[in-house]
């Protein structure tokens, strides 16, 4: 008996099988909707921000440090 989940995005039904290719996301539409979200920050994960020290901050030159 195949599992039957809703898509995230639009709430259609998705078959959970090995040869979904896009599960749980009905379609790559779906599955870019839901990424686009949470690169847009529509999406957070509860908790404290993480904070990096000065010296390992990867986005900082050497000259801003």
């Amino acid at each position: 008996m195949v599992r039957i989940v809703k898509c995230p995005t639009c709430r259609r039904d998705v078959p959970w099988r090995d040869d979904s290719l896009y599960k749980p996301f009905c379609s790559e539409r779906c599955k870019q909707i839901d990424l686009g979200a949470w690169a847009a920050e529509r999406f957070v994960i509860p908790g404290e921000p993480a904070h990096l020290p000065e010296e390992s901050d990867p986005w900082k030159s050497r000259d801003e440090r």
